[in-house]
């Protein structure tokens, strides 16, 4: 399937909105970790086979680095931030921004995933 701007941008809503990839009304999680099997509105399934979430992990840790490296030497070039407290700054970014990405990074695999296997 070719990658339309349409259906980058379905992509994107249904993923940043944590919503099923094909009916976009059912929500995927149903408590801040917890996944719903199946959606609640369409019954797809979400996780196809064990080891399926692994692409979202990639994603995940992709998503920090892509934010966490420039954002270190952007800060270490422009501003006068010892290297210690940048360093810190970055550290903490490090571990807090994929707890809180987790449930995104799911999302964006899963909308992906069934656009481009089906």
């Amino acid at each position: 399937m070719k990658l339309t701007l349409g259906l980058l941008s379905r992509i994107l809503r249904y993923g940043f909105r944590l919503r099923c990839p094909r009916c976009g009304d059912g929500a995927l999680f149903q408590s801040y970790f917890k996944m719903f099997t199946h959606c609640p509105k369409c019954v797809l399934k979400f996780e196809r086979e064990s080891g399926y979430f692994i692409g979202a992990m990639y994603l995940n840790y992709g998503a920090t680095v892509l934010i966490a490296f420039p954002g270190y030497f952007l800060l270490e070039t422009f501003t006068p931030i010892p290297f210690f407290v940048n360093l810190g700054i970055w550290t903490l970014f490090s571990a807090i921004f994929p707890v809180l990405f987790y449930r995104y990074s799911k999302s964006l695999w899963l909308n992906f995933d069934y656009i481009f296997s089906s």
